[in-house]
């Protein structure tokens, strides 16, 4: 059971209202996150934003999903795990694919190294290397791309945060943690 209140569009009015009504078009429900996170206007007005602002940026879907499902696992979140590996099939990945990015892994070398680049700078709290940076750029990506990998962590720390802490009830297909 949450330990919030979750918001649905017909408990609120206004702009949360408006917003869940696009989150609800979007995914053809509302998900129960969004539902903990509408309970602050500005809170869903952040995520909603920024799940827009870089499912348009320069980095694929596929590899978004990856470094979500590759966040959730560290942080210990069921709600983004589940969430992020269904995502992640709609936009082309397999479920070896969403498995090995859950461990942080790919056997495609690009994305292997934004995986790295994602899993140290949560397990090190972003107290990175130079060599953590390097390793994006010699695997190939631009300066663009490494700022949009790094914003993907930070929304994803957000979403796991909202979900780990108010116990947000999962609504997607459950994916098991792995073992630490």
């Amino acid at each position: 059971m949450s330990r919030i209140q979750l918001v649905t569009p017909a408990d609120t009015t206004g702009e949360r209202q408006q917003l869940l009504g696009q989150i609800q078009q979007a995914f053809g429900a509302t998900p129960n996150m969004f539902k903990a996170v509408a309970n602050s206007t500005a809170a869903l007005k952040s995520m909603w934003g920024s799940f827009g602002a870089l499912g348009g940026g320069v980095i694929p879907a596929k590899l978004g999903e990856q470094i979500a499902v590759a966040i959730a696992d560290r942080n210990n979140c069921e709600y983004c795990l589940a969430a992020h590996t269904a995502l992640g099939r709609k936009a082309g990945a397999s479920a070896e694919e969403m498995s090995a990015a859950q461990a942080g892994q790919s056997a495609d070398a690009k994305t292997a190294a934004a995986l790295r680049f994602a899993v140290a700078v949560v397990n090190n709290r972003a107290q990175i290397a130079d060599a953590d940076v390097a390793g994006l750029r010699e695997a190939g990506y631009s300066d663009e791309e490494i700022v949009e990998i790094l914003a993907h962590v930070a929304l994803n720390l957000f979403t796991n945060y909202i979900n780990v802490a108010f116990q947000v009830p999962v609504d997607f297909p459950s994916v098991k943690l792995r073992a630490k």
